[in-house]
C-alpha cells in the first residue's frame, strides 16, 4: 500500500469522532461460558464442562453500535427488548459501551433475545437460545420509524440496517426506512436476511457472504472470481443498489461500484493475519463501512477499511469490536509490509 493511500485513510479515520450513524435492527444479548473438559458425564456421553468465566456482549444490531462506538463514532441504536432482566443488562452493556440507548422500544409483550454459547477452550460445545415468537405489532412499527426520523434530524450520516430476521426489520419498517433516508439524501447499509433479500432495492450498498449472496438470488453458489463477479452483477442489476460487497471469507471482499451507472469491480484480498472466530465479522464489516463513508470515504476506501476492520475481528474470541487505535495500527503494519 502506498504511504499516500495510508495518508488517506488515515484522515478518514481522524474524522470518525464526529460522526453519527443510526443503527436500527435485532438486538439480542450473547452470553459465553467458557471453561474446560477434563471428562465424560457418567449421565450421558456429553462433556462436562469445568466453568471458568461468564460474560456477556451485546450482540446482532448492538455489536454492530458497538463497533460503531469503538472506532469513535456516536451511534443511536433503535431496537426492540421486553422488560425482562437481559434487557436491562443489555440496556448497562450498551451504555458503557459508548452507545446511546435512548431509542431502544421496550415492549412487555416482547422478550430480549439471550444467545449462550458454552465454550471448552477454544471450541464451541453448545449454543442455547431464548427466542420466543413474536409478531411486530403496527404500533411499534411506528415507534422504530419514528425513532428513525429522529436520528436522521439529529444529523445521522448513515443508517444502518441490522437484520437478523427476529423481528423488527418487518418489509414496512424496511421500506419506509429506506424512502425516509432517500428523502434526506441519508446512504443506507444493509446486512441483509436472506428472507428479506429483494425488499432492499435501491439501497446505498449490502454486505453479504457468499452464501447469503447466492441464496438470496436462489443460485447454487460457485466458487472463483468469474462466479463472484456474475452473482454480484446480477443482484446490483436485480436490486438496483448503487454499491454491492460480498464478504468472502479467506478469500476476502469484492465490491461492486455502480456509482454513475459504470459498474465497477474490485476484489480485495483478506488481511487477516490468523482468524480464531468469525462471530460478528458481518458486523465489524458494515460498521466500518457505513462509519467510513459518513466520513466522506470513497466506496473503495471504506472497503478498504471495512477489510482491515474484519482482519483484526476475526483474530479475537467471540462477539468482539475493534477500535480506532487498532485499525490505525493495522493499517500502519500492512504499510511496511506491502
Amino acid at each position: 500500500m502506498a504511504s499516500g493511500t495510508f495518508g488517506r485513510l488515515r484522515r478518514i479515520i481522524d474524522r470518525f469522532g464526529s460522526q453519527r450513524v443510526a443503527v436500527l435492527g435485532d438486538l439480542m444479548l450473547d452470553r459465553y461460558i467458557r471453561g474446560s473438559v477434563r471428562r465424560i458425564s457418567p449421565e450421558a456421553p456429553v462433556p462436562v464442562v469445568q466453568v471458568r468465566e461468564e460474560h456477556t456482549v451485546a450482540g446482532g444490531a448492538g455489536n454492530v453500535a458497538a463497533n460503531l462506538a469503538a472506532l469513535g463514532a456516536r451511534p443511536g441504536l433503535i431496537a426492540l427488548t421486553g422488560r425482562d432482566n437481559a434487557a436491562r443488562e443489555l440496556s448497562d452493556i450498551l451504555s458503557a459501551a459508548g452507545v446511546e440507548t435512548g431509542s431502544l422500544i421496550s415492549d412487555p409483550a416482547a422478550f430480549t433475545i439471550e444467545k449462550t454459547r458454552v465454550i471448552a477452550e477454544h471450541q464451541q460445545v453448545v449454543r442455547f437460545d431464548r427466542e420466543p415468537a413474536f409478531k411486530l405489532s403496527p404500533s411499534l412499527q411506528k415507534a422504530a420509524l419514528n425513532a428513525v426520523e429522529e436520528h436522521l434530524k439529529a444529523g445521522a450520516g448513515a443508517l444502518i440496517l441490522s437484520d437478523y430476521g427476529k423481528g423488527l426489520l418487518t418489509p414496512h419498517v424496511i421500506e419506509a426506512a429506506i424512502q425516509l433516508c432517500r428523502k434526506r439524501g441519508v446512504p443506507v447499509f444493509v446486512d441483509p436476511k436472506v428472507e428479506h433479500f429483494h425488499r432492499y432495492k435501491k439501497v446505498t450498498c449490502l454486505t453479504p457472504n457468499t452464501t447469503e449472496a447466492c441464496q438470496g438470488m436462489r443460485l447454487l453458489q460457485k466458487d472463483g472470481r468469474d462466479a463472484v463477479e456474475e452473482l454480484g452483477k446480477k443482484i446490483v442489476g436485480t436490486l438496483k443498489c448503487l454499491s454491492l460487497l460480498i464478504t468472502r471469507g479467506e478469500h476476502g471482499m469484492t465490491l461492486f461500484n455502480n456509482t454513475g451507472g459504470r459498474m465497477k469491480v474490485l476484489h480485495i484480498p483478506t488481511k487477516a493475519r490468523e482468524v480464531y472466530d468469525v462471530t460478528g465479522a458481518g458486523d465489524t464489516v458494515i460498521s466500518a463501512l457505513a462509519l467510513a463513508s459518513a466520513a466522506g470515504a470513497t466506496l473503495e476506501e471504506a472497503a478498504l477499511l471495512s477489510n482491515f476492520a474484519a482482519g483484526i475481528v476475526v483474530g479475537k474470541l467471540g462477539t468482539a469490536a475493534v477500535t480506532r487505535e487498532e485499525l490505525l495500527e493495522n493499517i500502519k503494519s500492512w504499510t511496511k509490509t506491502a
